[in-house]
């Protein structure tokens, strides 16, 4: 019912989604379709070019979605943020089921209708069109299934550049830990890639022969047979060994290089085997999986832990802040231990040859030019307490369309390429000064203090006494400028965290 009522209050968006999904997809296939098929003819009639055609198609298929998508954002033209890398990534996904269905329907024809078709004066033409593509229309079908399917699961993938369709929805509940809005973009998106292979899938059945229709079912259960095997027994081995200290962290640079940060500090100076869990997803699978034992441990930011996790209103000082979050957090078996030394707090960032022509030092300088722009922010804070919702009604901020919503790890080159003009971000991220952006000054005090703190399960501090002695060494030691210049150093410079940790530890 909630998913239902979630749909009703959000008609108008779920609608603008649905459609943006459906055209998406809907010209991808077709266009892989209109170049997949003569591909494939090609690939089956000259043997010497098949071959690489299809090696080629079979690597573009291995790449996964995401960073398919993160190597095209700096491409000229075809790539960027937005419908436009989304539609190349899903084409290039379509054409190898349409080329390589094409090839075998092709070349498994019986050569005796073939040679029948020559004798009877037909042109190679002719007989192509007459025989051929008739006779190989099944294979071809199954491949265009194939297809549809695949590019209504990777548009979901999509919305993380900005591309819309319902993958917003299942990015914004994956980042709230919401079932409804998560379920809200999952549940049409199922039923789109249903109704697809259903309509190509009774296409499929009018021409193919039922013999074929019955092996292939058979096929299929056995390899679904086989995989819910290989499942079971992967979790009776993991559930059967003893885990090490898991720690955990957020999904964008900063969280990457406190999580390794942590581990590497555990492992130096408590001896405890540490276990990776980084990149995990937004504030709430990180909150969740720390109060479900997933993880042991992450660093959050009290500002973030007092308003989006325990929605708690914001006043006082750091201190202050820091104190009511370490008693709610112990009310449920986890301990904050000391400050690590920065406030991380929402920096709301416009290009700087936008901010020195303008005149741009304030937030609510920007308010005025806001009309004209458009914005882009992360799916957590579209639907935070601190978010965007407080800030347009504190700064009475209008923008001239929409928000793009997008992964954080891309909106500040999507500022400096100029496809938004402002977004929230991180005021310790290192991107901001190898970018040339602008922190604008939040003049009306709306962002609350967003202090770092590693979060701990208390039974795990209570099991190890050396872990928080361990972990201490950290407290009031990492200035905002040594959080900023390690995340330049991974951002802009593509050095591994592992070893930017690993030299800051050695600076201590």
């Amino acid at each position: 019912m909630s998913v239902i009522q979630f749909w009703v209050s959000h008609r108008a968006e779920l609608t603008t989604l649905l459609a943006q999904h459906v055209a998406l997809v809907a010209a991808a296939v077709v266009t892989s379709v209109l170049l997949g098929v003569p591909l494939g003819i090609l690939a089956a009639k000259r043997r010497g070019l098949g071959a690489p055609l299809l090696a080629l198609a079979n690597i573009v298929q291995t790449i996964p979605s995401l960073a398919m998508f993160g190597f095209l954002i700096p491409v000229p033209v075809v790539g960027g943020i937005g419908a436009r890398a989304a539609f190349l990534v899903l084409v290039l996904y379509g054409l190898l089921p349409v080329i390589r269905t094409t090839v075998t329907g092709l070349t498994t024809i019986d050569r005796a209708i073939l040679e029948a078709g020559t004798a009877m004066g037909m042109t190679p033409r002719q007989l192509l069109a007459l025989v051929e593509l008739p006779l190989a229309a099944p294979s071809i079908v199954a491949g265009v299934r194939v297809a549809a399917v695949v590019g209504v699961g990777t548009a979901t993938i999509a919305a993380a550049i900005g591309a819309g369709g319902l993958g917003e929805y299942i990015f914004r509940g994956l980042s709230m830990i919401d079932p409804t809005v998560m379920l809200a973009g999952a549940i049409p998106a199922a039923a789109l890639a249903l109704v697809a292979d259903g309509a190509l899938a009774g296409l499929e059945r009018f021409v193919a022969p039922a013999r074929r229709r019955s092996a292939r079912a058979r096929v299929a259960a056995a390899s679904t047979l086989g995989i819910v095997a290989v499942g079971l027994a992967a979790v009776a081995l993991t559930a059967s060994a003893e885990r090490p200290l898991r720690i955990g962290s957020k999904n964008f640079t900063e969280q990457l290089v406190l999580g390794e940060l942590l581990a590497q500090t555990i492992e130096r100076y408590a001896a405890l085997a540490v276990e990776r869990r980084l990149n995990l997803g937004g504030t709430f699978i990180c909150d969740r999986a720390v109060a479900a034992g997933e993880i042991d441990g992450y660093v959050e930011y009290t500002g973030t832990a007092l308003t989006a996790i325990f929605h708690q209103p914001v006043s006082g000082t750091s201190r202050d802040v820091l104190e009511r979050v370490r008693q709610i957090y112990a009310r449920s078996g986890r301990t904050v231990l000391p400050p690590l030394g920065f406030n991380n707090t929402f920096a709301i960032l416009v290009r700087g040859g936008d901010a020195r022509q303008l005149g741009l030092r304030t937030i609510e300088d920007a308010a005025r030019h806001a009309e004209a722009w458009r914005a882009g922010f992360g799916y957590e804070f579209i639907e935070r307490a601190d978010g965007l919702q407080g800030l347009a009604r504190t700064y009475a901020l209008r923008f001239a369309r929409p928000p793009r919503v997008m992964d954080l790890a891309l909106i500040y080159r999507a500022l400096a390429a100029g496809q938004v003009d402002l977004i929230a971000g991180d005021a310790t991220n290192g991107l901001i000064d190898a970018l040339d952006l602008v922190m604008l000054e939040d003049n009306r005090s709306y962002f609350p203090p967003y202090d770092a703190v590693p979060v701990m399960r208390t039974a795990v501090l209570q099991r190890h006494p050396q872990l928080r002695a361990a972990i201490d060494r950290l407290a009031g030691r990492i200035s905002a400028r040594d959080m900023r210049a390690m995340n330049h150093a991974v951002d802009a410079r593509h050095r591994d965290v592992t070893a930017v940790v690993r030299e800051f530890l050695q600076g201590l």
